[in-house]
């Protein structure tokens, strides 16, 4: 992906305002008592659909109905998140959603995305499986395949980053969650755009590490499951052009298990009284295991919040 100039972030960010608000970027001072450095949190969980990406949908959505006259409607494969940016934002401009999610997905993400209008489909034992479907149902009824990442994706997320590079003071290192990708690359975006020199660390399940293997190794390379209590960074097939962005942009990525991403979970409730789901709180896990710096200033991404109640329930009780 070509990089993406300061002017078309600024334009992508005032849309997507017109939409929603900002989110607040706090430092929470019993968070980073508990870190041993300065921690700000950037709470993508307070969006309308409790996540980062409906930023992502707003402009995409928005680009679509004036590129595409004759767009009947639109798919997509999702664990949650990214179907509910695309219901929320196809809903505002009248463009019919069909989702595709693997069987036993979040009831709650479900049910959130039907009530944004989309039409739910379970296929699949993951999110891969559900992507190839949803692949199928475009060519067979003429919809338009909307992936996990496009451009106009990261334009809109990207208005997060120019939040929290505004709204925070000067940050040493910025830990954010990789689903498939657009999270990180908006902030590397954002930041490369600014002309700033904070470190970006992306961080993923070591149950779906296929973002971090890739990484690694300097080329895309698959796993065979993504068996992560993380719905979120549940990803076995990273995107290529992602990857790209992230090779020039990012320092490192982490990889934490789900029992430190429980514990960032309860970590950030009791610090912070955030409600996080598990992607949400791998930041935080990963911070953590890096042993910060004393002195320094990080700041993490709580990419959403949207849990099931009883595996929250669970998690706070130390399951």
């Amino acid at each position: 992906m070509e990089p993406l100039t300061l002017s078309q972030l600024e334009n992508a960010a005032r849309l997507v305002h017109s939409v929603i608000a900002p989110t607040p970027q706090y430092a929470w001072p019993l968070l980073g008592k508990r870190i041993g450095a300065e921690v700000w949190v950037k709470h993508e969980n307070h969006t309308p659909i409790g996540a980062f990406k409906v930023r992502g949908g707003i402009v995409l959505l928005d680009a679509l109905t004036r590129t595409r006259p004759g767009l009947t409607g639109i798919v997509s494969a999702t664990r949650g998140n990214h179907g509910q940016s695309l219901a929320y934002a196809a809903r505002r401009v009248g463009v019919r959603t069909v989702i595709v999610v693997p069987r036993g997905n979040s009831s709650d993400k479900n049910a959130a995305m039907r009530a944004w209008g989309a039409e739910l489909i379970e296929h699949g034992r993951d999110f891969d499986e559900a992507r190839e479907h949803a692949a199928m149902l475009a060519r067979r009824d003429g919809l338009e395949m909307i992936g996990p990442f496009r451009r106009e994706l990261v334009a809109g997320v990207a208005s997060y980053a120019l939040e929290l590079f505004a709204g925070a003071p000067a940050l040493d290192a910025v830990y954010v969650p990789i689903g498939c990708g657009s999270g990180i690359c908006g902030l590397i975006s954002a930041r490369d755009a600014l002309g700033l020199t904070s470190r970006i660390v992306g961080v993923v399940s070591e149950r779906a590490a296929a973002y971090a293997r890739s990484f690694a190794a300097r080329k895309p390379i698959e796993t065979d499951s993504a068996d992560t209590f993380a719905d979120g960074v549940a990803v076995r097939v990273p995107v290529a052009e992602a990857l790209e962005v992230i090779w020039r942009g990012a320092e490192k990525i982490v990889e934490v298990s789900d029992d430190e991403i429980k514990a960032a979970m309860r970590d950030l409730y009791s610090d912070t009284h955030t409600v996080a789901e598990g992607a949400g709180a791998a930041a935080l896990a990963a911070l953590k295991k890096d042993a910060p710096r004393p002195g320094a200033r990080y700041a993490v991404i709580v990419s959403g919040g949207n849990i099931d109640r009883a595996a929250y329930t669970a998690v706070l009780g130390g399951g």
